[in-house]
């Protein structure tokens, strides 16, 4: 009778992990949700625009707010709030078009009252008609009341309207939330225009400005510098991959050690110590620009993204996984001693772009790579496709799949939130679909998500 038992007990194990002949895997994606933004929010574009997401009400769930611009260019013309179901939240501003790139919005609880503020820039139509795409004489700084959508502050220094530029250099114009005053929580805020720094506070003043040197396509500095404390003192350096500036905006060290400066992080590395991690032929630097690790440039000709966490179970992580063709599907990763562990091909997606690790199955296991709807491991066995994910639509260069990775549950793991700017709808994947959208809380990888470099 027991070994009956047993035997009868083997057998409903192995048909619950049986469906159609495929073996389920334990962790397997599933199809959380799939949010509709309210039809009247797409108006006659019928598409999402560029998006954020996070708490604008401060009850633990997720709100997003989408973002379009004048003239499909960088300039903000038109935001719209709406929660998990696609209820309009609030909106304001006039009918706009896709941003070229990613756009100049950040959610972020910047005055500590539990709820995210929106931080955005904001053209003003009046005036637009006049100034070049190339210039930000006609924009503002704004910030709104994420729960109601209310002007709280503006401010359009000269600093920032003098500011102008050219080319794909200009067109990444990325907020991010940084702690450059040693506030007790971020309060501050940095954007890169061009050749051009700006840092400000959450009263809107300009903190600090950086000049940047290298602007020559091939040769410049990150498209979006990266924020993190260096040296433990409670505020935030700026890696910029040419440069590494202290928390007053003045250089630590500058130079120019690499071509295709695209991604760039500030991150634990070796031994816990904090370290500027730059794509351009594989570097990893210490505060002061000492050159911690380099993979040079027969190995990494283009490092077009970089991404670092503890990718591989059987390494004492973290590693860095760096696209290092370009525009191309090959990656290679790299132990923190310097040892290339794995070589592989991810699936092919428009732009070959927007890879982003993903904590899966909470922070104390090994991360999962994100790549065009396909999750991988850091050995580069293919993990999963993503259910239901349809193929892409819309222009190369933003009309495919973001990923923001966030814990919108509230427990351990990471979801992955997915958008393409050139559709409708919003995806949220994870490894299991029971739970409540509660407990969500920000991190930078939240409201300052790469999304594209």
């Amino acid at each position: 009778m027991k070994l009956y038992l047993i035997i009868l007990v083997l057998a409903v194990v192995f048909a619950a992990g049986r469906s159609g002949g495929t073996e389920i895997v334990e962790g397997a994606p599933v199809l959380i949700k799939r949010v509709e933004p309210a039809a009247e929010l797409l108006n006659a574009v019928g598409y999402l625009g560029d998006l954020r997401m996070g708490d604008l009400n401060g009850d633990g769930k997720v709100e997003f707010v989408l973002v379009r611009s004048t003239g499909g260019g960088m300039k903000p013309c038109e935001l719209a709030a709406f929660d998990l179901d696609g209820r309009e939240l609030w909106y304001v501003g006039s009918p706009g078009r896709q941003p070229s790139r990613p756009a100049s919005l950040a959610l972020h609880d910047i005055d500590g009252d539990g709820a995210d503020e929106v931080i955005h820039f904001f053209v003003d139509p009046a005036q637009s008609k006049t100034v070049p795409a190339q210039s930000m004489a006609d924009v503002s700084i704004q910030i709104r009341d994420g729960r109601t959508g209310k002007l709280l502050r503006e401010a359009s220094p000269p600093e920032l309207r003098r500011a102008s530029g050219k080319d794909s250099d200009w067109l990444h114009q990325r907020l991010i939330v940084a702690n450059f005053r040693g506030n007790s929580r971020p309060r501050d805020f940095l954007v890169k225009l061009g050749p051009d720094l700006l840092a400000f506070t959450d009263e809107l003043k300009v903190l600090w400005t950086y000049k940047i040197a290298w602007t020559e396509y091939g040769r410049h500095t990150s498209y979006t510098p990266a924020v993190g404390d260096m040296d433990g003192d409670g505020r935030d350096e700026v890696n910029g991959g040419f440069y590494i500036l202290r928390p007053d905006g003045t250089p630590r060290w500058s130079g120019e050690i690499g071509e295709h400066m695209d991604s760039v992080i500030i991150t634990a590395w070796d031994n816990g110590n904090i370290r500027a991690i730059c794509s351009g032929y594989g570097h990893v630097l210490d505060r002061d620009g000492g050159v911690i690790l380099k993979l040079g440039r027969e190995l990494v000709p283009h490092g077009q993204e970089v991404r670092v966490a503890d990718f591989l179970p059987d390494s004492e992580g973290p590693e860095m996984i760096i696209r290092h063709q370009g525009h191309r599907p090959d990656v290679i990763v790299v132990t923190n001693k310097g040892e290339i562990a794995h070589r592989f091909s991810l699936n092919s997606s428009p732009n070959e772009t927007g890879m982003e690790a993903i904590y899966w199955n909470g922070l104390r296991k090994t991360a999962l790579l994100y790549n065009g709807g396909v999750l991988w491991n850091g050995d580069g066995r293919r993990f999963a496709d993503l259910p239901g994910l349809p193929q892409p639509i819309g222009q190369v260069k933003m009309g495919w799949y973001h990923a923001i990775p966030a814990n919108v549950f509230g427990d351990e793991r990471e979801e992955v939130v997915l958008y393409n700017p050139w559709d409708r709808y919003i995806w949220i994947y994870g490894p299991s679909s029971s739970g409540q959208f509660k407990g969500y809380k920000a991190g930078s990888r939240q409201y300052n998500a790469r999304i594209m470099d």
